[in-house]
C-alpha cells in the first residue's frame, strides 16, 4: 500500500515534471520521458519508467518518490457487466470507480465481466464513471453518497489516476478504444473545480482522451458553471435537474435553497455551447414526488429555448433512501411528454445496480458484495 509520505507524480504536467527533474539536476528533458511513462505508458512504479537511467530510477525511489496510482483494493461485477472499483488512497480513503462497457454483446447475463479483453472483446465503447471527492457535500436525499458526508477533496492526480488505473486493468487505451469518462461518481465536482479542472487537462493532453468524450455533471454550482464555460479545454456539460419547480427541488435538493432554478436555469441559459453540442438535464424519477404529468409540463417550461435533452433516470435505491422507484409505465408517460413537445429525453438503462454501481448508488460499499435484485 502507498505511503502518505511517498511523492506521486500523477497530477504533474510536463512542465512540472521538467522542473522536478531539473531541480534534482538532471536535464528538462526528463520530465517529458517520465510524463510519456506515466500517462501514455501507464506504469505502475518508477522502475518501469525504462527510459530512465537506472541510477535516476533508484534516486527517485529512494526519495519517497513514486508513480501514486491507487491501489484496486476490491472488484465487484455485476450481471451486466459493469465494474464497481473499490480505489484506496495512500491516507486511507477510498472512493469508487465504474467501468460500464456498451454496445453489441455488451451484457453477458450470467454474472460474468463482459467487457474483459483477456477473454475476448464483446464490447465496442466503454464509460469510466470517475470521482472527484470522497463522499459528497451536496446532501441529495435520494443518493447514497450524499449520506456519507464529505471527507476530502481528491487531488488531480488521484482524480487522473482512477481512469490510468482502471485503463490498466480492463487493458485498454484511449488511443486505440471508444473511452468515455463521466465526472459523475462520488463528490460534487465543482465543489473541487481547480483540481477537478487540471485533471481534465492531463487527461486530454497527457492520457489522449478526447474532450467530447468527457461530460461532468454538477448539481447546479451556478458560478462555476459560469466558470467552465470559459475553460479552453472542458467536458460536456450535464446538470442534475431532478425536480421541475423550486419547492420540490429544495425538499429533495438542499442545494438549491442557494442556488434557485431561476440562477441555475440563467446560468445553463448563458452557457457558451459548441458546435452541435447540447446541454444534458440529468432527472431522477421519484415515484409519486416528481413523476406526474404536470411536473413534465413544468420541466418543458424550464427548458424552453435551450439546445438542450433530458436523461431520465428512475430511481436507483439503497438502504436509508426513503424514496421508491416509479414503474416502467409511468417513467415512458413522463418520457413521451418531453417528447410530444420536441424535447429529446432518453431513459438511462440501469447500470450495475446489482452491486450498487448504478447512478446515485456509490457508497464505498466494502461490506456489500451485491444488492437484491430490483
Amino acid at each position: 500500500m502507498p505511503s502518505s509520505t511517498d511523492i506521486p507524480l500523477l497530477g504533474l504536467d510536463r512542465a512540472e515534471l521538467g522542473a522536478m527533474m531539473e531541480a534534482r539536476g538532471e536535464p528538462g528533458y526528463r520530465g517529458q520521458q517520465v510524463s510519456d511513462a506515466l500517462y501514455r505508458q501507464r506504469v505502475h512504479s518508477i522502475g518501469q519508467i525504462s527510459t530512465l537511467p537506472q541510477g535516476l530510477r533508484t534516486k527517485l525511489e529512494d526519495q519517497g518518490v513514486t508513480v501514486g496510482l491507487p491501489q484496486i483494493e476490491k472488484r465487484f461485477v455485476s450481471q451486466d457487466g459493469t465494474v464497481r472499483y473499490l480505489m484506496l488512497f495512500a491516507d486511507g480513503q477510498s472512493v469508487e470507480t465504474v467501468w460500464m462497457p456498451e454496445g453489441d454483446g455488451g451484457e453477458s447475463g450470467d454474472g460474468t465481466e463482459a467487457g474483459d479483453d483477456r477473454t475476448g472483446r464483446d464490447w465496442d465503447r466503454a464509460t469510466i464513471c470517475v470521482s472527484s471527492q470522497v463522499g459528497c457535500a451536496v446532501e441529495c436525499h435520494f443518493c447514497l453518497t450524499a449520506l456519507l458526508g464529505v471527507k476530502r477533496n481528491l487531488s488531480a492526480g488521484e482524480i487522473v489516476g482512477q481512469v490510468c488505473a482502471v485503463l490498466n486493468d480492463r487493458k485498454v487505451s484511449p488511443a486505440q478504444d471508444r473511452i468515455n469518462l463521466v465526472f459523475m461518481g462520488m463528490g460534487e465536482p465543482f465543489l473541487n473545480y481547480e483540481n477537478f479542472m487540471k485533471a481534465v487537462r492531463l487527461l486530454v493532453e497527457e492520457v489522449g482522451v478526447a474532450e467530447s468524450r468527457m461530460t461532468v455533471s454538477t448539481a447546479g454550482i451556478v458560478p462555476r458553471i459560469h466558470d467552465l464555460g470559459q475553460e479552453p479545454i472542458r467536458p460536456k456539460l450535464a446538470i442534475s435537474l431532478n425536480a421541475s419547480n423550486d419547492e420540490l427541488r429544495s425538499q429533495v435538493m438542499p442545494l438549491n435553497r442557494k442556488w434557485n432554478l431561476e440562477k441555475l436555469m440563467a446560468a445553463a441559459r448563458d452557457f457558451p455551447l459548441r458546435n452541435r453540442e447540447r446541454l444534458t438535464f440529468e432527472y431522477v424519477l421519484l415515484s409519486g414526488v416528481n413523476d406526474a404529468a404536470q411536473n413534465a409540463v413544468e420541466v418543458i417550461e424550464l427548458l424552453r429555448g435551450l439546445r438542450a435533452k433530458v436523461n431520465l433516470i428512475a430511481l436507483n435505491p439503497g438502504p436509508g433512501i426513503e424514496f421508491s422507484t416509479p414503474t416502467g409505465e409511468r417513467v415512458a408517460a413522463f418520457q413521451q411528454i418531453l417528447i410530444q413537445k420536441g424535447i429529446p429525453a432518453f431513459v438511462r438503462r440501469p447500470r450495475g445496480r446489482d452491486i450498487y454501481a448504478a447512478c446515485g448508488q456509490l457508497k464505498r460499499t466494502v461490506e456489500i458484495a451485491t444488492a437484491p435484485a430490483p
